[in-house]
């Protein structure tokens, strides 16, 4: 880190010299225009124009005919190639065909426009084909964004559980693990682009760190989409629910982890109510001790022959459990940040956390 002193003009302008080093790197001289960035933290960014220009997130790919023996692209690895650029943040990939495309790798590319957010085809020929993000991110809450994620994986959750114990049968479950999918996809991209452009953070209304840790918490979100439909597969392929014996107890279990969640998800947006993310904490602890046992008891003591597949179910609903609890890291990192900590007073006799430290 360099430091420079800050200068007063004859009209009271502050003026600041750059580091010629830097300034030559960028190609930057005497009468170039940059661009400054403010921040609500107070930090103050000096950018070359180039470094905002799009041009950088166009890209051209060439794919060949596809080979079910392995040569050429398939339309597989063609649909990976467009994620992979959707997730960097690309603008515009520009598919050519070395010949011509065939039906898979078509069939491929409107896949990919279908299935993520701001994504079209805007030019296609027989060699060729645009593919374009229209999203402006001034359009974009990646808040309520996360709102909505929350809200598809609790009832993924809710509807994988209840077709567990036999409660109810699963409807429109593929559809909402796609809109799972669809939601974290543009949560990332925005937060990729919003690591290497100035603009989109401004353009997103959240400072880096808040985009980190809503960030964070959209993964930990699209995971308990996942854990649910490995649950809502158990389920589908076993051939009875779980035994009566042990099903009331799964769901109440089950059923602890959206109540958690929701708060988890409250706190990690808006920082205050630490409590409430102590208690998802809780609750992501009990969980986890109280599945251990229901295994335990359900292959051991209830049916030492049942079906192994509920052994994937509930370590499936111990890890949704643990990805609430990390909800509720973040929010009490947010809590921190925004300084809505409360102090709690140590116990009588002692700190709160002399038992933790006793035991390590």
């Amino acid at each position: 880190m360099e430091t420079r002193k800050i200068q007063q003009v004859s009209n009271g302008t502050f003026t600041v010299s750059l580091p010629r080093e830097w300034a030559d790197g960028e190609g930057i001289s005497a009468g170039t225009v940059v661009n400054l960035h403010t921040y609500l933290d107070g930090m103050l960014v000096v950018q070359a124009p180039e470094c905002e220009d799009d041009s950088s997130m166009q890209f051209t790919v060439t794919v060949g005919g596809s080979d079910p023996d392995g040569g050429g692209d398939t339309g597989d690895s063609l649909e990976q190639t467009l994620r992979a650029a959707y997730a960097a943040g690309s603008k515009q990939v520009v598919i050519e065909a070395d010949g011509t495309f065939d039906a898979e790798q078509r069939q491929a590319v409107r896949r990919v426009a279908r299935n993520l957010v701001g994504v079209t085809i805007t030019e296609e020929s027989d060699t060729a084909v645009t593919v374009r993000n229209v999203l402006d991110a001034n359009e974009v809450s990646i808040r309520q964004s996360v709102r909505q994620l929350q809200f598809v994986a609790v009832s993924m959750h809710r509807d994988a559980t209840a077709a567990l114990t036999g409660a109810a049968p699963l409807d429109g479950f593929a559809e909402r693990d796609n809109r799972a999918d669809r939601l974290f996809a543009m949560v990332d991209r925005h937060f990729t682009r919003g690591l290497d452009r100035l603009d989109e953070v401004d353009a997103l209304g959240e400072t880096r760190p808040e985009l980190f840790r809503l960030h964070t918490a959209a993964r930990e979100l699209e995971r308990v989409a996942d854990q649910a439909e490995r649950i809502a597969a158990v389920a589908s392929a076993v051939s009875d629910p779980f035994p009566p014996a042990v099903a009331d107890e799964v769901s109440e279990l089950a059923e602890l982890i959206p109540e958690a969640l929701e708060a988890a998800v409250q706190v990690a947006l808006e920082g205050d109510n630490p409590d409430a993310a102590r208690e998802a904490l809780a609750a992501r602890d009990r969980v986890c001790e109280d599945l251990a046992d229901v295994e335990q008891r359900l292959f051991e003591d209830v049916d030492a022959d049942a079906d192994y597949r509920f052994a994937h179910a509930l370590h499936a609903l111990e890890r949704t459990a643990e990805h609430a609890g990390n909800v509720a890291e973040v929010g009490l990192r947010t809590a921190v940040r925004t300084r809505n900590m409360d102090e709690r007073p140590a116990r009588e006799g002692g700190n709160e956390s002399a038992g933790h430290s006793q035991s390590a």
